[in-house]
């Protein structure tokens, strides 16, 4: 087979997928099949009729290590908290490093450290917070490169914290924590607080000296102020802690508990803990509109013993110790399901409703009974994990929820082989691949537009339709998606309880948890964000997060808008310069001694730097850059240079997002993250490039205020205004979809996360 044939010749997108993120120096669909299974007949057979696919750390990296390359087959870890100590902190942020480095993403909970303004005995007197260290962590995401992309991080703290407020405010500054989720661990207790309006009493104790930082909150009022900033800004999100505790095969272990999530929240793990994903295509076990439940029991156990193989496998290849000794302990796994909305919408059943919520609770414990089964199989042949206490697990009330009386006989007698067996990951890449909708997600819409550049250079826009919808099309000979009928529900149309009904259903059957964004129109009143947090916790969910069309997240420019906004300047500019020549490559313009200057003052990692631009008084053109230290700040003859670069590129024809886009990429100091962490007063900017960068850009645009409110510019016709992409791919520009907690372009396949 190859790969025209298991994906299809027309669906180049997923050919270009699996191309660039899982095939391996030109091997073939065969070779790559050989690889991933390691031989398995059984897993290969389920791949090639796409009833399964491991995740995609396992389908890129898995055999490679044999050519020295240092990877992991697990897509998530948790760090061990930071403890309250600078060199805690600091390893954290080591170990979170070296992870990232080998393809891992990571979660950290910032839980144990002692909030804003405690006593400490150092030079600072006072800790600056537990929220401080949020911008170091993101800063060390955002340096360790993963094969194109960069590491996957998610901060939490619980809702017992004094520092919550702030922490919760974090991601309200759209150029902070830009490389990490956020989600607040959030308690019954703390939930029934917000119910009834009551307060609440945050307490943090310092274990070397038993000090007691108190906060008396208003629960209701804070709720209030976290549901507008998901309504405005998509975080953080909520996880309801409690329930993550309660719900699982371990609740009974008195000394177990989970230290934080993966990235996209579908896996609470304890410290150092890691899971393999893998994913069940439920559209594919559909024969003539009925679903084979007998197959589907019989996937769920070839696919747990597939994930064991893997693990027994990559047991030597996690990046830390601890990761491995964890691994060993507890054997966790993550078996979850893709293409739930597929299947509905091929069953005419409306996503939401009883019929299929029904039906997914039947389907739910097929798949866990299944699972546990074949765990305690393994048990028989391999023995079970070693931290295994079969009466206490026998006892969880997961357990008794989900499982046979078959199945629990043979648990008695063997234990399980897998402390964790089931979750529900976004599967971002591996769905748009296949073609299909994304974990436990609606389908996103029943068409996208897509962009083509003409030969006469304007863009093109075309309806593309999911593979579902399209297939209804064609069957049905309906010749717009205006005509589908009123169960091909989508992410913009579905009513937030009918999504949250579909993911309470199977979070009774998962023993980990469910990757889930709710996808709100813009419309979407904000009073309502409260109402639907309220409702996730009243109905079982371990946790949510929202993301609605238009929020102050997506207020970055587009590509496009950049585009039209450059050929609107370079327009008006030509006509307002009469017989001035512009500027072509190879040209330099000249300074004339009429030029408009602006300045700014910058506090940097080095001390305070001064920066003066000159702008050209027509057209507000930026035309040089002085760069000048303070007393204290930095190196004379870079600053030189670098203003000498900044006002060759501006007057050789760079414009000037492109020159700010070039001091943005400039990466992070050291001197300046510490200053930022310790004194708080750097400008915007993590070095002093792209500090210079964030001020040649501020003048540029006061500037361009000036020129447009003056009578020297002639405005140019307007050109027709393009189609507005309000959350763009940073590959192609298109439009992005947000689904289970990952950015996912449908036009050329890149997301954020695995």
């Amino acid at each position: 087979m190859e790969i025209e044939d298991w994906l299809g010749a027309d669906n180049q997108l997923g050919i270009d997928i699996w191309n660039k993120k899982y095939c391996h120096n030109g091997e073939t669909f065969e070779q790559w099949l050989d690889r991933i299974t390691a031989g398995d007949d059984n897993v290969k057979q389920m791949i090639r009729e796409q009833k399964f696919l491991y995740g995609g750390r396992i389908l890129a990296n898995r055999g490679l290590h044999a050519t020295g390359l240092k990877v992991t087959y697990s897509n998530c870890y948790v760090i061990a908290p930071p403890e309250d100590s600078i060199e805690s902190i600091f390893e954290c942020a080591s170990k979170a490093a070296r992870t990232f480095s080998y393809g891992g993403g990571v979660g950290i909970d910032l839980s144990k450290l002692a909030p804003r303004g405690a006593k400490i005995n150092n030079t600072a007197s006072e800790t600056s917070g537990a929220v401080s260290f949020t911008d170091l962590y993101s800063m060390v995401t955002g340096l360790i490169g993963q094969h194109g992309r960069r590491g996957a991080l998610m901060l939490t703290l619980s809702c017992e914290h004094p520092d919550l407020e702030e922490f919760m405010a974090v991601k309200t500054d759209v150029e902070r924590v830009t490389k990490a989720n956020m989600s607040i661990r959030v308690t019954d207790k703390f939930m029934e607080c917000v119910r009834d309006k009551k307060g609440f009493v945050q307490t943090f104790v310092r274990p070397e000296t038993k000090d007691t930082v108190t906060r008396n909150l208003d629960a209701y009022a804070f709720f209030k102020k976290l549901c507008y900033a998901n309504w405005d800004y998509g975080e953080p999100g909520c996880l309801y802690w409690d329930r993550i505790s309660s719900w699982n095969l371990l609740s009974e272990f008195p000394n177990y508990e989970y230290a934080g999530t993966n990235p996209c929240a579908e896996e609470p793990l304890p410290a150092g803990g890691s899971c393999l994903l893998g994913s069940i295509n439920l559209s594919a076990f559909l024969k003539d509109g009925e679903f084979q439940e007998e197959e589907f029991r019989q996937a769920v156990g070839i696919c747990v013993r597939a994930l064991n193989d893997v693990l027994d496998e990559g047991l030597p290849l996690h990046p830390l110790q601890e990761q491995r000794d964890s691994v060993t302990n507890w054997r966790q796994i993550g078996l979850g399901i893709m293409g739930l909305a597929d299947m509905l919408i091929r069953m005419e059943m409306t996503f939401g409703s009883k019929e299929s919520t029904d039906f997914c609770h039947r389907l739910g414990f097929i798949m866990a009974d299944a699972a546990i089964r074949e765990s305690a199989l393994l048990a028989e042949e391999k023995g079970k994990f070693p931290m295994c206490d079969i009466d206490r697990l026998m006892a969880s009330p997961y357990f008794l929820e989900n499982t046979s009386e078959e199945t629990r006989n043979l648990v008695r007698m063997y234990g399980i082989r897998n402390s964790q067996l089931l979750t529900i990951a976004p599967t971002g890449t591996l769905s748009t691949m296949l073609g299909i909708s994304g974990g436990i997600e609606p389908i996103f819409a029943t068409h996208f537009m897509r962009r083509t550049t003409s030969l006469s250079d304007h863009d093109d826009f075309y309806k593309v339709y999911p593979p579902v919808v399209k297939e209804y099309m064609e069957k049905h000979g309906l010749k717009d998606d205006s005509e589908l009928p009123t169960f091909f529900v989508t992410a913009q149309n579905l009513d937030y309880k009918q999504r949250l009904n579909l993911q309470g259903t199977w979070q009774m059957h998962i023993d980990a948890s469910i990757s889930s964004t709710v996808n709100l129109p813009q419309e979407f009143p904000e009073e309502n964000v409260y109402d639907l947090y309220m409702y996730a916790w009243q109905i079982g969910c371990k946790g949510v997060t929202v993301f609605r069309d238009g929020c102050k997240r997506l207020g970055i420019l587009t590509p496009e808008e950049k585009k039209a906004k450059q050929k609107k300047e370079e327009e008006a500019k030509q006509e307002a310069i009469a017989g001035v020549k512009t500027t072509v490559r190879g040209m330099v313009k000249t300074v004339s001694d009429n030029v408009i200057g602006k300045k700014r003052k910058l506090m940097t990692g080095c001390g305070s730097l001064h920066c003066t631009a000159f702008f050209d008084p027509v057209t507000g053109d930026l035309m040089e850059v002085y760069l000048n230290k303070g007393s204290t700040g930095g190196c004379n003859n870079f600053m030189i240079g670098l203003s000498r670069m900044i006002s060759l590129a501006a007057r050789s024809g760079c414009d000037i997002d492109s020159i700010v886009d070039q001091l943005k990429s400039c990466g992070s100091c050291p001197s300046y993250a510490v200053r930022t962490f310790t004194k708080r007063d750097t400008s915007k900017g993590s070095c002093c490039p792209m500090a210079v960068g964030w001020a040649v850009l501020d003048m540029s645009k006061e500037m361009q205020r000036q020129v447009q409110q003056s009578s020297l510019t002639v405005p140019a016709a307007a050109p027709e205004a393009p189609k507005k992409v309000l959350n763009p791919c940073p590959r192609c520009g298109d439009e992005l979809t947000f689904q289970g907690g990952c950015n996912i372009c449908k036009s050329c396949g890149w997301t954020k996360c695995e």
